[in-house]
C-alpha cells in the first residue's frame, strides 16, 4: 500500500498550495516505477503544474490541492500495475492518467491488467477503457459490432478472444472472413489464380493470427478446418455452429451481404463484426451494410454495438492525430469540398 501524507494548504499568489508526500513501499523498485533515467517521472511532470520531487522512496508533490490528490492516485495505480506483473511504459502512464481524469467507473489497473491471451512470450491486454468494454461485450453477447477508426484494436482483440475461446474449448473452430472489395485497384489485374488474387485481402487476418498462434501449427489447423480464413462470398448457404466468427472490414459489405452473413449464425457460436464506416470502398451511391445494420439491429437483446474513437488508437501517436484531423475536416469542410474528395466515407 502507498502511504500518503498531506501537510495542508497554504496561500500563494495564484491560489491554495498543498503538499502531498507519497511513500512507496520498500518492496517496489523505484526504477520500475519512475523509469530508466526517470523517463516515466518526466512524463508525469509534464502532465502537471505541481513540483514533483523524489528522494529515496519518497515522492513529494507541491502544488494545487486537486493535483496532489490526482498524482497520488496515479502512483497508486502505477504500483498496482507493477504488482500485477505489467511493465510500465510512457503510453501506459498517459493512458492511466487519462482514465483517472475522466473519472471512469473502472480503474486504470482494472483495464490494463485484463489478460485476454498469453502466448509466444507476450500477453495481449486492452489498452483503453473502450477496448476493455469491447472485450467484456464479446464475453456477454452473442453478436458484437466493433466500430471505429483504424488502429483501435477492433480486429486484433477479437482475434485474441477467438483464439482464447478455441484454447478453452468454448468453440470448435475459428472462421475469419472479409469482403474482397477493391480499394482503388482492380482485382482482375492481379496475377495468379483466384486464391492468389484474394490472398492480399485476407493477409491482415493471417498476420494477426501469426502473432497469437505458433506459425508452424497454422497450416495444420487450416488443413483440419479448425481455422478457416475465407472471403465473405464463401459464407453463403452455410450454417456455422460451435464457431467463433469474425467479419473484418465490414464497412465494405452491402446491406444484403451483411444480412446474409448474420443469418449464418448457428448454435453455440459467437460473431464479432468489425469495421470503420469512414473508410468505405463500395461504389459511389451504395450504402454500407455496416451503416444500415446499426439502424436495423440497435437495441435488440444479445446484440451489442461498441464504438471506439480516436482516443482508442494504439498505433503510433501520429495515427491518432491523423484520425482526429480527418474528423475535424469532415465536420468543418464545406459540402462542395467533401464532394470533390469523394465524400467523407471515401478516405483511405
Amino acid at each position: 500500500m502507498v502511504e500518503i501524507t498531506r501537510t495542508g494548504a497554504a496561500g500563494r499568489g495564484d491560489g491554495q498550495v498543498s503538499q502531498v508526500k507519497i511513500v512507496v513501499p520498500d518492496d517496489h523498485s523505484m526504477v520500475s516505477l519512475l523509469g530508466s533515467r526517470d523517463e516515466l517521472l518526466h512524463v508525469i511532470e509534464r502532465a502537471f503544474h505541481s513540483d514533483i520531487h523524489v528522494r529515496g522512496n519518497e515522492i513529494t508533490v507541491t502544488g494545487p490541492e486537486d493535483e496532489g490528490e490526482l498524482v497520488s492516485r496515479l502512483f497508486s495505480e502505477l504500483l498496482a500495475l507493477l504488482a500485477s506483473g505489467a511493465q510500465l511504459t510512457p503510453d501506459a502512464v498517459e493512458r492511466s492518467l487519462a482514465m483517472l481524469r475522466s473519472e471512469t467507473a473502472e480503474s486504470p489497473a482494472e483495464v490494463l491488467t485484463l489478460d485476454i491471451l498469453s502466448g509466444r512470450g507476450r500477453t495481449i491486454r486492452p489498452k483503453t477503457l473502450n477496448q476493455k468494454r469491447y472485450v467484456d461485450a464479446i464475453d456477454k453477447h452473442t453478436i458484437v459490432f466493433g466500430i471505429g477508426p483504424a488502429g483501435t484494436g477492433k480486429t486484433y482483440l477479437a482475434m485474441a478472444k477467438a483464439v482464447r475461446a478455441l484454447q478453452d474449448k468454448q468453440v470448435n473452430r475459428i472462421i475469419l472472413t472479409r469482403p474482397a472489395v477493391e480499394a482503388g485497384e482492380r482485382l482482375g489485374f492481379l496475377p495468379g489464380t483466384l486464391y492468389e488474387k484474394i490472398d492480399p485481402y485476407l493477409r491482415p487476418l493471417y498476420d494477426a493470427l501469426h502473432d497469437m498462434v505458433d506459425p508452424d501449427s497454422i497450416p495444420r489447423l487450416v488443413s483440419a478446418g479448425t481455422i478457416e480464413v475465407a472471403p465473405l462470398a464463401y459464407m453463403r448457404g452455410r450454417t456455422l455452429n460451435d464457431s467463433f466468427i469474425i467479419l473484418d472490414e465490414a464497412q465494405n459489405t452491402s446491406p444484403e451481404q451483411m444480412k446474409m452473413f448474420l443469418t449464418r449464425l448457428g448454435f453455440g457460436s459467437k460473431v464479432v463484426v468489425t469495421g470503420d464506416v469512414t473508410q468505405v470502398d463500395l461504389p459511389s451511391g451504395q450504402r454500407s451494410g455496416l451503416e444500415v445494420v446499426q439502424e436495423i439491429l440497435e437495441g435488440i437483446d444479445d446484440i451489442h454495438f461498441c464504438r471506439l474513437t480516436a482516443g482508442d488508437v494504439v498505433r503510433h501517436k501520429l495515427v491518432t492525430r491523423i484520425v482526429e484531423a480527418y474528423d475535424r475536416f469532415d465536420r468543418q469542410a464545406p459540402a462542395e469540398v467533401k464532394q470533390a474528395r469523394g465524400g467523407p466515407r471515401k478516405r483511405r
